[in-house]
């Protein structure tokens, strides 16, 4: 490696350099919304991006043609570019790709690639646009994940099987199985951060960081008006009684709450620091974890709430409370890396010493016969257990997710999908052993 030449051409940061694929020329891009055209072996200048109709904030990528005739550039003006790129090295616009929409910083777009017939540009907020280098008029391919910590994974209960994640910055997307992104749902400013959601067939339910849980219908892809109830207190957890979709349990740090539409019903003050909550399919039953370990298991009849027991086990406050989807048990696990299979007639332990991780366990999944339970960690690792077999002889993913696990759900009995701090959803099949 030696020094060949240097260029001061620009007059403020170059955010990228790229050689034409015939290795003919090689472009630059700058902060000073200028593109200049090289020549690539001797390093002269040729040319220039023509300033008439060029953009109006820095340019962050640049990226050719395979036939290096053309360029596609992308700036913080919010537009991307095709050029024609002539036999002087000059630059004149072709075609401009730009918002149409009143928007925000996160859509200035930041990256670009021309790979083949396709056209491919990225929003600062995570939004990948896929153009047809064919036909510039068609209308782009729009595809957006998750920018922030998944925090909630669910499957939508109905016929067809499609996935809901959601993060705490208010994004909630659709995944297909077997195909991948369904596409982001538009209309969550109405009911802001999320910090919890459950989902039924017709509706989600969420809360934030306020006192506020909302009810939120599904209408095809996208989502209805929102109606809110105040609950007076920021909710801990949310639990749906899937078959009475109507009531709704809400744990809050002094008791709970629950509601039968958009009404509360009842609100008890319970006299411990509740964790985390979970209600019954029929909506008959409801258990409650304490920040003490304890589970405490109460009878639901209209608007009256009655302790029934209290079940000790764990050493750590309850992170998380799931029935199975046979209704015959429970899975419980507390922040101090334990989780508890409970039998729901007998309140006896089912299944016990899953002591298998190293730091909390933050959720848990049963798969749809209610034969495996999964747990997922801030340790980084899923862990499935079987019902009937010895703890130890548990399934293992490990690093599943940089930073922890957080969401959990089963499709099917072969495969579980999991999200976590990485912003990432990850499906995972299941292999015998």
């Amino acid at each position: 490696m030696f020094w060949l030449k240097g260029f001061q051409d620009h007059s403020n940061f170059v955010n990228c350099v790229r050689f034409s694929p015939d290795g003919s020329k090689f472009i630059t891009v700058s902060s000073d919304r200028k593109g200049i055209i090289y020549d690539g072996k001797t390093g002269n200048k040729l040319g220039e991006l023509s300033a008439e109709d060029g953009h109006k904030g820095s340019i962050y990528a640049v990226s050719w043609s395979p036939d290096s005739k053309q360029v596609l550039t992308v700036s913080a003006d919010k537009s991307a570019k095709v050029w024609d790129i002539l036999e002087d090295g000059s630059g004149t616009v072709n075609k401009t790709f730009a918002c149409t929409e009143p928007s925000g910083v996160e859509d200035m777009l930041v990256g670009c690639l021309w790979l083949n017939d396709h056209l491919l540009t990225v929003s600062l907020g995570g939004t990948i646009y896929l153009y047809s280098a064919k036909d510039l008029d068609k209308s782009p391919l729009s595809l957006s994940g998750h920018m922030k910590n998944v925090t909630v994974l669910t499957l939508l209960s109905r016929s067809e099987k499609m996935l809901l994640s959601s993060s705490y910055d208010g994004v909630i997307i659709r995944w297909i199985p077997g195909i991948g992104y369904g596409g982001k749902y538009e209309e969550t400013k109405q009911f802001g951060l999320i910090k919890l959601l459950a989902a039924g067939e017709e509706e989600i339910i969420t809360a934030g960081f306020d006192n506020k849980v909302y009810r939120v219908p599904l209408l095809g892809d996208n989502f209805g008006p929102a109606e809110h109830v105040d609950v007076g207190s920021q909710p801990k957890d949310l639990s749906l009684a899937l078959n009475s979709p109507q009531i709704v349990l809400i744990a809050i740090e002094s008791g709970i709450v629950l509601l039968n539409g958009s009404k509360i019903v009842s609100t008890k003050q319970l006299g411990f620091v509740v964790t985390a909550s979970a209600i019954s399919p029929d909506g008959s039953e409801a258990i409650v974890g304490g920040q003490d370990g304890k589970l405490h298991i109460y009878s639901v009849s209209g608007d009256t709430v009655t302790e029934e027991s209290v079940l000790e086990k764990h050493r750590g406050a309850i992170s998380v409370i799931r029935y199975s989807p046979d209704v015959s048990m429970f899975a419980s696990a507390d922040l101090n890396r334990e989780a508890v299979v409970w039998d729901r007639a007998s309140k006896e332990v089912k299944l016990n010493n899953m002591l298998f991780h190293t730091a909390r366990v933050n959720c848990l999944a049963w798969s749809p016969d209610s034969s495996l339970v999964a747990t997922g960690s801030l340790d980084t690792c899923v862990i499935i257990y079987e019902i009937g077999k010895p703890a130890a002889s548990r399934r293992t993913i490990k690093g599943a997710h940089l930073g922890g696990v957080y969401g959990l759900t089963f499709i099917d009995q072969e495969r579980v999908v999991s999200s976590g701090e990485d912003g990432c959803v990850r499906v995972w099949s299941l292999v015998s052993e």
